[in-house]
């Protein structure tokens, strides 16, 4: 990793088993192997480098073992770059978010005294729909929310896992908590995010020491909701532990985006400069460009295709250092019927070269399946022409 000038902002490459990654990176989301109405050849050709690949998901539907029969998650869906694989928790955890819609007293959101601290080393959360997410230290026990079958999820699973579908950068397992979270609960989650780090390492390293090819990099998870403290204590935990790359997690958890900055500037100083930084599932471009000027390295987010299925496509109208640099038309507008113009001249996608407002406008207004395939094309074009954008400044 390379600093740009004076700034935080930083060029550099992860270097992974399946090439090399040019950072900073946007990561389309391949959900259950593969990105809503894209193939991964049309992925290549807008400028993907990465994509990522959801663990709980694949783990259910159509399984892991499955998968890596077909010689893992590549194979799978036909794509030979790198792949990133989530380790599954925050989908479990979000089975059953239980801080959600809820307030705190200022009592319970301030570090509490050795007194009033709990072990809560066993929780049993209800999810509205019935279900119930079971957390321990052991890991993470939760129902199907398609069949009720019963899994459990522990470390050692979620290495497993990943490395069946044979990724190429793993993340640990974490504990993710929502917002607003007391400090107790954080705290307990940062607690249990770092054992549960400690136990991927060491069930990483035991798996990987006769591997015949290339081992996959390992990602640490910086968890701590928005407290200082516990962020900090994260991230040095982790530091002791030792990653291939460290990324912040629960930041898109429903806080104010106010306290993206603050997380940053208390998490960055502590994670080494060599090390690759990512963030994790927030990705609005102003927050991409700012994260960027931080110290982020990588990002991903489902952002781009699941605003080109609601039909609204992004468009640059100035430079990415001002303020309002984009913005984003509803194509489904009455005044883009007979508007023959592009979505955005100087972008190179196949929907701005082939395509006016006037036809996307029309192909929406029908309920075309074509029409969110050459949105999603678009969106996530801008998003990969933001990255080198940033590179390039």
């Amino acid at each position: 990793m390379k600093k740009i000038s004076k700034s935080k902002k930083r060029l550099g490459f992860v270097k992974t088993r399946r090439g090399a990654i040019a950072t900073p990176v946007f990561m389309p989301v391949a959900t259950q192997g593969a990105v809503k109405n894209l193939t991964p050849e049309e992925l290549k050709s807008l400028g993907a480098e990465i994509i990522l690949g959801n663990t709980y998901h694949l783990w259910l539907r159509p399984g892991s073992e499955q998968i890596k029969k077909f010689g893992g998650l590549h194979k799978f869906m036909n794509w030979n770059g790198p792949i990133l694989t989530d380790s599954g928790g925050y989908q479990v955890f979000s089975l059953g978010m239980k801080t959600q819609g809820r307030s705190f007293s200022s009592a319970e959101l301030a570090p509490p005294s050795a007194a009033f601290k709990q072990s809560w080393c066993e929780k049993l959360v209800p999810e509205p729909s019935g279900n119930l997410v079971k957390l321990s230290d052991k890991g993470v026990e939760f129902r199907d929310p398609f069949d009720g079958k019963k899994y459990f999820l522990s470390p050692e699973k979620s290495i497993q896992i990943q490395l069946d579908l044979s990724s190429d950068i793993i993340m640990v397992l974490d504990e993710c908590v929502g917002y607003p979270a007391s400090h107790i609960e954080a705290e307990q989650a940062v607690k249990r995010t770092t054992g549960w780090a400690r136990r991927c390492k060491k069930c990483f390293d035991e798996k990987t020491l006769k591997l015949k090819i290339k081992k996959p990099l390992l990602f640490g998870i910086v968890q701590g909701s928005v407290y200082k403290d516990l962020r900090i204590r994260s991230a040095k935990e982790l530091l002791e532990i030792g990653f291939d790359g460290y990324a912040v997690g629960g930041v898109a958890v429903g806080e104010p985006r106010k306290y993206l900055g603050d997380v940053l500037e208390w998490v960055l100083p502590f994670l080494p400069e060599n090390k690759p930084k990512y963030l994790m599932g927030l990705g609005r471009p102003e927050e991409i460009v700012s994260a960027v000027e931080a110290g982020i390295d990588m990002f991903d987010c489902v952002i781009p295709t699941r605003e080109a299925r609601h039909g609204r496509l992004y468009k640059f109208k100035a430079n990415i250092n001002e303020k309002d640099f984009y913005e984003t038309l509803q194509i489904t507008n009455a005044k883009f019927a007979r508007d023959f113009n592009q979505i955005d001249e100087s972008c190179k996608c196949y929907t701005c070269r082939n395509f006016s407002l006037a036809y996307l406008n029309h192909l929406f207004k029908t309920k075309e399946p074509l029409a969110m395939r050459l949105a999603s094309m678009h969106n996530l074009r801008f998003y990969l022409d933001l990255m080198e954008k940033l590179k390039n400044q």
